[in-house]
């Protein structure tokens, strides 16, 4: 059997029963193998631009929870950690081409990050993320289980990527190349940033946000076959949107709403890119 039809075999064996299973710890270890060095992902992009949930990955991933011990991972006195010994921290060296700037960040095994990668203390990248070429994640910021990550992001201060585990079909956020995701932002449950967008500080995003574009006068929502998606080179800013009911009027009552301002140009490219020095 290949690595998929390996995993896809041992996804209902119970987990008591796993430690008997003949080869698990060689699946185990081409698994984590192949989810670090990005051969193998929990969703990828079609030539049409959809992009496809890879379902035996994440359901991978899992087996990795229920195979594991809750192990002593701690660092000397000071620094104690707990967790199961199937996902301890990624190793990287030198040779990885990854800045990681000293500072207390962590990077979880099993999540994929290439050549490039700058990351500003303190961040973490969850198990099952693929963070591609180029891309920054900056101080506080969070990359989030199976969330996948473009060509050149910049994921800004305290920005919060949200992961996606279970259901295994469920598909995980996704950042397309040349994004700017400001501070403070959250995009979860999903939602697609399609390439070169902008989210100004603070926006956040889920599979029930309702997007507001001002340009095009339309409003974007998530539906039962696909998520939330923001536009290629649309730029959203946090607005706000009045509630209409009798008790939101009288008490002056307003929703949270991201609203598209405009599209990219040059004077958004020059504001948003990133020096080369900084890499």
């Amino acid at each position: 059997m290949n690595l998929k039809e390996q995993v896809e075999a041992l996804r209902s064996v119970p987990a008591h029963q796993l430690i008997d299973v003949k080869n698990i710890h060689e699946t185990i270890s081409a698994f984590l193998e192949g989810l670090n060095n990005g051969t193998i992902r929990a969703a990828e992009r079609q030539d049409d631009g959809t992009w496809t949930v890879n379902t035996w990955v994440k359901e991978g991933i899992l087996l990795l929870f229920r195979k594991g011990r809750l192990v002593d991972m701690s660092e000397g006195e000071n620094f104690s950690f707990f967790d199961k010994d199937t996902i301890p921290t990624k190793t990287l060296t030198v040779e990885d081409n990854v800045r990681i700037v000293p500072g207390g960040s962590t990077i979880r095994t099993g999540a994929y990050l290439a050549h490039g990668v700058i990351c500003m203390p303190p961040m973490y990248v969850n198990i099952g993320a693929y963070v591609d070429e180029g891309t920054m994640i900056d101080s506080h910021a969070l990359v989030g289980t199976c969330a996948q990550i473009g060509m050149r992001v910049h994921i800004s201060a305290a920005a919060q990527i949200g992961g996606v585990l279970e259901p295994a079909g469920a598909r995980p956020v996704v950042i397309e190349n040349d994004v700017l995701i400001g501070g403070n932002c959250g995009v979860y449950e999903g939602v697609m940033i399609r390439e070169r967008a902008v989210l100004g500080s603070g926006v956040i995003v889920n599979a029930s946000t309702p997007v507001y574009d001002l340009v095009h006068g339309t409003i974007l929502r998530s539906t039962a076959e696909s998520p939330l998606e923001i536009p290629a080179g649309a730029v959203v800013v946090a607005g706000a949107r009045a509630i209409t009911s009798d008790f939101g009027r009288q008490h002056g009552l307003s929703v949270s709403t991201p609203l598209i301002v405009k599209y990219r140009d040059e004077k958004t490219d020059a504001r948003t890119a990133l020096e080369d020095a900084l890499r």
